[in-house]
């Protein structure tokens, strides 16, 4: 028998699929549409395993829906601007560009050599100005429609690399490349109002039948809908100070006000008092994130001002500045209650201020609190006058009707979700298409004049954004009045890049962003698969475009991603040498003593599976495993074994047995002769593995397929020659077609096959060999199985009672007693008393 030459073979198919341009999708087929969607990859150098099984679930879901006879739009392209290429340039000293093209185009050969049944005439890169320019032209649309504009808001600042960071660049509250200690600054920056389409966003999740719940959950809880009270405090100075809390039943717990650094308020004192002046520079050293405020040290300083409780005109709290508390969200101060708010609960730990229990956990209703944390569960409300013995729900709504009643404060509904700044103080990025000028304000760049391209010749060597100090490139002319003005050096958030690119792929037109018709046929994406780790910002993003684009009415689709599914990671062992270096799987060897570092033949320490990184050098690159394996061995290790939403760990075992199964399928098919005579055993197997692997494909239960077929392989091979033994491994060719592309294209042109199988239908089923003929029938004795029977589906009860009574274990169990009472349930269970 001869053995699957698979570097042959995949080279020769996947040259014959570009010729044919087999997986390029047709806008005007009269095919049912489907769209199957990846989330498209960052061009960071090389793929990864986790690229690998990605895009493997997607392309065995592709390929089946082809052979299904649909039409189906499954495109790849690169999320391709970013810092990383930023860090390259200073580091490597190249240009963003070239380093980011040399990426895509060495990952774009490496996918390939894995067969996927993308359709590259439709690639896309967000860093080319025929993505990019388009992208500007949406944002001018929003522009001119209300959904974009520009404020102060604070932000991360890193003094030493001279930009902004994201929240996630902040480590220990300093910048991740520079270690500089980061500083809360105020930046004008643009906004996109996500927050317009705050309760579409949060009503529309129910909606989404075919996502995960938990990504729904996340959804929900980051859009954050309240209900709450936003109030005054009198102020000791005669001034007042507004608070919103979602929590006014704990109002009778409060022992403090706190305001934010930049409060009106605190600059008003700041202004007359250089030690509260100092405090509130020290406040700009720290994040902005509701993470970072959770776990940052909890300052405060007393400003002197006393506010006065609603409820108590006796009852002063002490007013205070501090850190925790931004002007971003809500009023920009609160009222605190330690023994409720863990936040509140270190701050008053640390300065000695009263916490006082108002809600009743159990049978703690004493008012000191000496609990080691906050309690924020369930209880009844005690030490709280007219609120004591009511529940949380009916306290909160009690007290917002007296403070409306009383003059001095409002219900609100009140919003997590906050507008979206995509300023980013960055060269390798989408340009904003704004123009500043002094007499006319800021002025969208004019239709004709876009794309508005980033100038090639910038230089890394200082820190900050080369746009800013271009010699040429930031100044022009006023499209209004002709004045001298500047451009805006700030580029856009690379979430908004990956916010509409699948409404891209589904249309190309040169002079706009999209065709309306055109991409309604194909959307919205009928399958997305991609990390947990976008559940929430990239997700949300993609759904407030869609909604937005409909709001301006540039596209009708309300939702972007019908269904979504979420893989888990690819994981791998860890090791460590003696000197606590990480080392990759490269540098060590396993053998009788266990695992060995080659250099310098110490035992290295095995750590814990982790997830692939290059930090713990537990990464495995594709590359030299297709080389070795195949693309088919490869493809079949990540359906395999673990369900798909689970994290699959990487073994050598794994891929061997991979391979193994795949030289399996080829011996069957190269076997292949003619023969006669039925075995309807197997027909029934074959004809239920067909229905289960279709059923197991559109399910995404990739790794019940792969049992199945498995089981299907194993009787084939078992089965004694037959035309239904013949017929079951030419239709087996079909079965795992959308696994093992390459081996079924190569076996079902030997079989003499015409045309190529990624166009071959599916095999149908008949339903008839679906329904069991015959049926396993439990036989208990007093309540305890002691046999089984196999019988026709329907036989009689006296037929099957005989039959039980007269089974051999039956016979020995009874000991020649006669059974007191049978009891025969059809085709499932016979019951003997004895």
């Amino acid at each position: 028998m001869s053995r699957f030459n698979a570097l042959k073979s995949d080279s020769h198919w996947q040259k014959v699929w570009d010729e044919r341009r087999t997986f390029a999708a047709r806008d005007d087929s009269p095919k049912p549409k489907t769209y199957v969607l990846e989330m498209f990859p960052y061009p960071s150098g090389r793929i990864h395993m986790g690229h690998v099984r990605n895009y493997t679930m997607g392309d065995v879901l592709a390929r089946f829906r082809r052979m299904k006879g649909m039409e189906v739009l499954h495109p790849m392209g690169w999320d391709a601007f970013g810092m990383p290429a930023e860090n390259a340039a200073m580091e490597k000293k190249v240009h963003p560009g070239s380093w980011t093209r040399a990426n895509i185009a060495t990952m774009k050969a490496q996918l390939k050599r894995l067969g996927f049944a993308l359709d590259w005439t439709r690639e896309l890169a967000t860093c080319e100005p025929d993505y990019y320019g388009h992208e500007q032209a949406i944002f001018l649309d929003f522009f001119e429609n209300g959904l974009v504009y520009r404020k102060e808001s604070a932000v991360n600042w890193d003094p030493v690399d001279m930009t902004v960071l994201a929240n996630e660049q902040v480590i220990d509250g300093r910048g991740w490349r520079s270690g500089a200690l980061v500083e809360r600054r105020k930046l004008s920056q643009w906004f996109l109002k996500i927050t317009q389409f705050a309760d579409e966003l949060l009503s529309g999740v129910q909606g989404l039948e075919h996502w995960p719940d938990k990504v729904k959950l996340m959804q929900e809880n980051w859009i954050g809908k309240s209900e709450g009270l936003q109030f005054r405090f009198a102020l000791s100075d005669g001034g007042a100070v507004e608070v919103f809390t979602t929590r006014p039943d704990t109002i009778f717990g409060s022992s403090f006000v706190a305001i934010a650094a930049d409060h009106p308020i605190a600059q008003k004192l700041a202004a007359g008092d250089p030690e509260v002046a100092a405090f509130i520079e020290r406040c700009k050293q720290g994040g902005t994130t509701a993470a970072e405020l959770e776990t940052q040290e909890k300052l405060g300083l007393d400003t002197g001002l006393r506010a006065t409780h609603p409820f108590d005109p006796e009852w002063k709290l002490p007013v205070h500045i501090a850190n925790f508390v931004l002007m971003d969200y809500g009023t920009g101060a609160v009222f605190g209650v330690p023994a409720h708010d863990q936040r509140d609960f270190e701050f008053a730990t640390k300065y000695a201020l009263p916490i006082r229990r108002v809600v009743s956990e159990g049978d703690k209703t004493a008012p000191e609190f000496h609990d080691g944390e906050a309690y924020n569960g369930p209880g009844t409300l005690v030490n709280s006058h007219f609120l004591d013995g009511m529940d949380i729900a009916d306290a909160k709504r009690t007290v917002i009707s007296r403070a409306e009643q009383g003059g001095w404060g409002k219900g609100q509904t009140v919003w997590r979700l906050r507008d979206w700044g995509v300023s980013r103080q960055r060269y390798w990025g989408t340009p904003i298409p704004i123009i500043h000028c002094e007499s006319c304000g800021p002025v969208g760049v004019p239709r004709d004049q876009l794309p508005v391209v980033l100038p090639e010749d910038v230089s890394f060597d200082v820190p900050g954004n080369p746009l800013d100090r271009h010699p040429t490139w930031k100044h022009v002319d006023c499209p209004k009045c002709n004045a001298p003005a500047r451009r805006e050096t700030d580029t856009l958030d690379t979430f908004v890049d990956s916010s509409w690119y699948f409404i891209r792929f589904a249309s190309q037109p040169g002079d706009r962003p999209f065709d309306k018709a055109v991409a309604e046929q194909w959307l919205p994406v009928g399958q997305y698969i991609g990390g947990v780790e976008h559940a929430i910002l990239h997700l949300l993003y993609a759904r407030f475009f869609t909604r937005a684009l409909r709001h301006i009415g540039r596209l009708d689709v309300t939702e972007p991603f019908a269904g979504l599914f979420t893989q888990g990671m690819v994981t791998h062992e860890t090791y460590k040498a003696q000197d606590g270096r990480w080392l990759s799987p490269e540098e060590i060897r396993k053998d009788s003593a266990g695992v060995i570092e080659i250099a310098s033949g110490d035992v290295a320490e095995v750590g814990r599976i982790e997830k692939m990184s290059k930090s713990k050098k537990n990464t495995v690159d594709p590359e030299p495993i297709v080389d070795q394996y195949g693309a088919d061995a490869v493809r079949w290790f990540m359906l395999s074994d673990s369900p798909p939403e689970r994290d699959l760990e990487w073994s050598e075992n794994g891929i061997e047995g991979a391979w193994r199964f795949v030289q399996r399928l080829w011996r069957l098919f190269d076997g292949l002769a003619d023969a006669e005579g039925e075995d309807k055993d197997l027909d029934r197997k074959l004809h239920r593995t067909i229905a289960g692997v279709a059923s197991d494909i559109e399910a995404l239960t990739f790794n019940k397929s792969v049992a199945r077929l498995y089981e299907l392989v194993n009787a084939v091979e078992k089965a004694p020659p037959s035309a239904s033994r013949t017929n079951a491994i030419r239709t087996l060719v079909r079965i795992v077609a959308p696994m093992v592309p390459h081996l079924a294209e190569e076996a079902w042109s030997a079989m003499g096959n015409a045309g190529l199988i990624a166009d071959a239908e599916w095999p149908a089923v008949d339903p008839a060999l679906l329904v069991d003929d015959e049926v396993t029938i439990a036989v208990q004795v007093n309540g305890k199985l002691r046999d089984t029977l196999v019988m026709p589906k329907g036989t009689a009860k006296d037929v099957v009672e005989a039959a039980a009574l007269a089974a051999d274990k039956i016979v020995r169990t009874l000991e020649g007693k006669a059974p007191k009472k049978v009891i025969v349930v059809p085709d499932r269970l016979v019951n003997i008393v004895a």
